[in-house]
């Protein structure tokens, strides 16, 4: 457990860091909302691209040795931040992205199943709750931080002044405020090596043959499962897990992605870049507290009936984000991190129990799902270019109901199933 809260933390800062620089390279490039959602695309598609590759490594090498590879890949995943600021280029920013994506892919497919299984199936979500926990105290520090030193000096430009100047003193420009994100991701690149030495350095604790294979599902390879008596396709609550962390992570994202511009609107709070990113250590701190509580909570409370709660209530949220303006509507969709705290890992513990050796696999088709991170910010983005971004949150706020709904079949399942 204590190697899994240092990796899950590590993750959380890294994957918040993103709610960052979204505003800040969208204000560099001049990139619309779709197009500044390609950062969540490049990083969160590597989730799909990557769970297989990271299961091989488990499959390969053990649970230690694929999580430090996944810290030495984040760490040069980091590192790429540095000639992509130089030479000012979102193409390259993207590349680095989809490389420190692929790290955080190996240690999840590895860190998520290990904790499922180290304790009693009945409390398996309290004990990935209590992992998620410090996941959200990275996803905490990680606005403050990356407001003091990436956004602090920043000196957006209006779209129109960028494109009266010369091709040259834009370039400068775009290279002089770029150059922010170099410290913090050297500093990062500089943890996650020290991490990887440190891990290798231990001896984690077998957990049985089940935990020595984790191999991803991938729909290419449909017709090698179905050849089989029993397959991940005959497991129905795997797949709506599989569904529900698609749409759990694109709300989650979508909103945590857009809210410092959702709080600059003139109707919401008109807040600059810089103030509206310290106010996403209230969505994220949010989920870290609810986390803390969840983990206490599930330990007396069966997973289904709190996390149907908890969705439904981000719903209302939502809606009233949309319905309303000023602090009301900026406050609305703050707490709603508070009540996504628990349902990542409800959500991934209902869906691999009672899986048995197939574990491994639906734990990789599970994290595969993150690509949901990719696919629903992306169209939020073009929802909000073309409607609004006040409008646009009406999106992720449809997939609390899906949730709401796993939720609450679930409260009427048996573990044969």
């Amino acid at each position: 457990m204590a190697v899994a809260i240092a990796l899950f933390f590590m993750v959380g800062f890294l994957t918040c860091l993103n709610d960052v620089i979204i505003p800040h390279l969208k204000s560099i490039f001049e990139l619309s909302y779709a197009e500044a959602m390609l950062v969540q695309v490049a990083f969160f598609s590597s989730y799909f691209v990557f769970s297989y590759p990271g299961g091989k490594l488990v499959d390969l090498f053990g649970y230690k040795r694929a999580m430090v590879s996944g810290l030495l890949i984040m760490a040069a995943g980091a590192l790429g931040f540095l000639p992509a600021a130089s030479y000012a280029s979102f193409g390259l920013f993207l590349a680095a992205l989809v490389v420190l994506a692929a790290g955080m892919t190996t240690v999840q497919v590895a860190a998520n199943p290990y904790v499922t299984i180290v304790g009693p199936a009945a409390t398996a979500s309290s004990r990935l709750n209590l992992a998620q926990a410090f996941n959200s105290v990275g996803t905490f520090i990680a606005p403050f931080l990356g407001a003091m030193f990436i956004l602090k000096g920043a000196k957006p430009l209006t779209p129109e002044r960028l494109r009266n100047m010369s091709e040259a003193a834009r370039q400068l420009y775009r290279a002089t405020e770029a150059s922010s994100v170099r410290l913090p991701y050297i500093g990062m690149a500089l943890v996650l090596c020290l991490l990887a030495v440190g891990l290798a350095a231990i001896r984690l604790k077998p957990q049985g043959v089940e935990t020595n294979v984790t191999r991803d599902f991938r729909p290419g390879a449909y017709a090698e499962a179905t050849s089989h008596s029993d397959s991940l396709w005959r497991h129905p609550w795997l797949l709506a897990g599989a569904i529900g962390i698609f749409t759990y992570v694109g709300a989650e994202v979508s909103i945590g992605s857009l809210l410092v511009n959702f709080m600059g609107l003139p109707n919401v709070a008109g807040l600059p870049e810089a103030a509206a990113a310290k106010y996403l250590m209230v969505y994220w701190g949010g989920a870290m507290v609810g986390r803390f509580i969840g983990s206490a909570v599930l330990q007396r409370l069966p997973t289904g009936p709190v996390l149907e709660f908890a969705a439904l209530s981000s719903f209302g949220l939502v809606v009233l984000s949309v319905m309303t303006h000023g602090h009301l509507a900026m406050y609305g969709a703050l707490a709603v991190g508070f009540c996504n705290s628990i349902m990542f890992p409800s959500i991934f513990s209902l869906g691999i129990q009672g899986l048995g050796p197939f574990t491994s696999k639906g734990s990789s088709l599970m994290i595969a799902a993150i690509v949901g991170g990719a696919i629903i910010p992306l169209a939020t983005g073009r929802l909000a270019d073309a409607v609004g971004l006040h409008l646009a949150f009406l999106l992720p706020s449809l997939c609390y109901v899906y949730i709401a709904c796993f939720g609450f079949a679930s409260k009427r399942r048996t573990l044969s199933c």
